[in-house]
């Protein structure tokens, strides 16, 4: 195990609200209900396109969003815009809706793709119906700030709308941003998270084509499998995680209920290929995130995993965290529930993990019926493990994305 030495320790941005939508549930109760009932959010595509496709399951978003959204917004937005405001909506609630100088509040919401549903559903209209039928609210529901920009004008935050764009690391690399802006003093509160609604065609055949996708279309629930020994890929999904951060000060002053607090994180680039990852940085930002929240590898009481279920992709995350943390270390990774959320992932992750550290349970990895041989790993495989009394009191998250993008980010308990 490599010794990672601890850094000076930094402000905490505390978490005070969690949010999200996703193949699971429409909120975070529901979410992690469904979680440790060990239930899958994946299921065959219903959709007219798909017969086509050579892989015809994902992960949706069966929440009926018109219950969240009016009329108005639910014409103006993308959806993934939309997913992005249903969970910031559930995080501000929950965070009790702080009182805020909007000068010192801001968003920082990444996502991979952002409007590309809306971009390929207007070209469609503008080769089949003509230029009159293009909708005059195209070019704002492409945007990939999008869902940063309706998030800060719904909720009046006026210092700064952010959108990390670095792929599937995009949701938590946010995080990693909001944390920054709380203890550099540039914010008092942070929407932060991730999101993404690229369930469509395009991106399935794209990922098709460098077989990156699970094709067990006739076992919908089986496919996202981490870390087993039959994994064939991963299962794409869409929907969105969200974070409230405050500094201490703000949130102590108002009596905050605080959930937990992000200690630490990291963010590094391979510089090596776009797709293929360097499990050398790998290595480095977990130990970059340990350093820069202070703690040591012993002080890390379970990971969850970035682990698609992609054959090569898992195998290099395990040789990564064994390095670094130890083959002991609890390892879980509930993609297997809800398919990859792909910019959304990480901050899903994030959200589960306070949801992790708050009640003393770990949600297991659906599927693993044989471990793959190759990784000496503490995979957890029971549908919910209990943390052990006393046990290390953070959480790890790791994010990797196509462009040699990898992010850690160390959640702790209030």
């Amino acid at each position: 195990m490599t010794a990672v030495h601890p850094g000076p320790v930094q402000p905490r941005a505390l978490i005070t609200g969690v949010g999200t939508v996703n193949p699971l549930g429409s909120n975070a109760a529901e979410t992690w209900s469904r979680l440790v009932a060990g239930e899958s959010g994946i299921a065959a595509l219903a959709h007219e396109w798909a017969e086509r496709l050579p892989v015809r399951i994902a992960g949706q978003v069966t929440a009926d969003l018109a219950e969240h959204l009016t009329t108005r917004e639910l014409k103006r937005m993308d959806r993934c815009g939309q997913l992005a405001l249903v969970a910031a909506r559930e995080a501000w609630q929950q965070a009790g809706a702080p009182d805020v100088d909007p000068e010192r509040f801001a968003v920082v919401i990444g996502s991979a793709y952002g409007g590309l549903g809306s971009t390929l559903e207007q070209d469609r209209t503008l080769a089949e119906s003509g230029p009159r039928k293009v909708s005059p609210h195209t070019l704002t529901r492409l945007m990939v700030n999008g869902p940063a920009a309706w998030v800060s004008i719904d909720l009046g935050a006026r210092g700064g709308a952010r959108t990390p764009v670095s792929a599937c690391a995009s949701g938590a690399e946010a995080i990693v941003q909001g944390a920054e802006m709380i203890r550099s003093g540039a914010a008092d509160v942070v929407i932060a998270g991730g999101v993404d609604a690229s369930v469509n065609d395009l991106v399935i055949t794209g990922f098709s084509q460098i077989r990156a996708l699970s094709t067990r279309n006739a076992e919908p629930e089986l496919a996202s499998r981490p870390f087993d020994g039959g994994r064939d890929g991963f299962v794409l999904a869409e929907g969105a995680g969200i974070v409230v951060l405050e500094s201490e000060e703000h949130a102590r002053a108002r009596g905050a209920a605080v959930l937990g607090a992000v200690a630490g994180g990291s963010v590094t680039s391979d510089a090596n290929d776009i797709v293929a990852a360097d499990p050398a940085m790998q290595r480095r930002v977990m130990q970059k995130a340990l350093a820069s929240a202070g703690l040591e590898a012993t002080d890390i009481g379970f990971v969850h995993a970035h682990a698609t279920s992609t054959p090569v992709g898992d195998r290099l995350e395990a040789q990564a965290i064994s390095a670094i943390l130890g083959p002991d270390v609890p390892v879980t990774s509930t993609k297997g529930h809800t398919g990859h959320l792909l910019g959304g992932a990480g901050a899903l992750a994030a959200v589960v993990v306070v949801q992790a550290l708050q009640t003393g349970q770990l949600p297991g990895t659906l599927n693993v019926e044989s471990l793959d041989p190759e990784l000496n790993l503490n995979v957890v495989t029971e549908t919910v493990r209990a943390l052990a009394p006393g046990s290390a009191p953070a959480g790890l998250v790791n994010a990797f994305g196509f462009g040699g993008h990898s992010v850690a980010l160390v959640i702790t308990k209030a």
